[in-house]
């Protein structure tokens, strides 16, 4: 696997109409496809760690890391984010308020995680006690025939038990140019393109819209959630910016972002029906 290009993708238990208005947020060019029953994945085109910034590129980890902890805060479902480079491979997940979890493996396979972090893992996306958590626990034992990218395909064959399937051409370790194409030729695929924050808000406001957000977009809980948004993104904004991490400050724009509008349409609905 040394010769394995950096890339990532990112698996949300969420159909794509509710992925959709967080996503736009992330301000990253993605494609967003349908993955399974109930599941969607993100395809982003990975600028933070091809060509980097003012300080240089960021590992796919940590961008990806903050992507998932910025999809997942404030919403139902959990965000699974699928990273690997020449060196490692492994996943994030990203739940509610919680602190995110994840495994490693070196590029031949090599176990290099915490064995909690599977039955983490496994409890918090609701799988088989027994069954489901005896096979993420045999990723977690050396076998010198499996690199890190089996290692991840054992992962999502684990998570196929819970409706996720990944359209063809799409896995881990493929090259960035041809995930993006085999997730675009999905025929309810579609691409997540920043275009100002103008259009950002009509977005989510398009989902509040639809109704099918129910409480967490208007009432009582919805603005608990705003607020809690808010107070965990502006420490993620200031810790991004003393690291230089471009993830962590995304993840905190988008926090700071869906907590303001959460906060204005609630109060907008109100006076106006007040």
């Amino acid at each position: 696997m040394n010769a394995t290009p950096v890339g990532a993708l990112l698996l949300c238990r969420a159909v794509p109409e509710s992925v959709r208005p967080p996503a736009h947020l992330l301000r990253e060019p993605m494609v967003l496809t349908p993955a399974g029953d109930g599941w969607s994945a993100l395809v982003p085109e990975g600028r933070p760690w091809r060509d980097g910034g003012p300080h240089g590129a960021e590992p796919v980890d940590r961008v990806t890391g903050g992507w998932a902890a910025a999809l997942a805060v404030g919403s139902t479902w959990p965000v699974i984010a699928l990273w690997w480079d020449g060196d490692r491979a492994g996943y994030t997940l990203a739940s509610g308020f919680r602190r995110p979890v994840g495994y490693v493996w070196l590029a031949d396979g090599t176990p290099a995680g915490e064995d909690e972090a599977m039955r983490t893992f496994a409890a918090r996306l609701g799988l088989d006690p027994v069954l489901d958590v005896q096979a993420l626990e045999a990723l977690t034992r050396p076998d010198p025939g499996t690199d890190a990218g089996a290692r991840l395909r054992g992962l999502l064959a684990v998570l196929a038990r819970t409706g996720a399937a990944l359209p063809p051409g799409v896995g881990p370790c493929e090259p960035a140019d041809r995930l993006r194409a085999a997730a675009g030729a999905h025929r309810e695929a579609e691409r997540i393109e920043w275009a100002g924050w103008r259009d950002a808000v009509r977005v989510e406001l398009d989902a509040v819209e639809s109704g099918r957000l129910g409480p967490w977009v208007r009432g009582p809980r919805a603005r608990t959630i705003a607020a809690a948004q808010l107070a965990l993104g502006v420490p993620l904004l200031l810790t991004g910016a003393g690291r230089r991490s471009a993830g962590w400050l995304v993840a905190g724009a988008v926090l700071v972002a869906q907590g303001a509008l959460g906060l204005a349409y609630n109060r907008i609905r109100d006076e106006a029906e007040g």
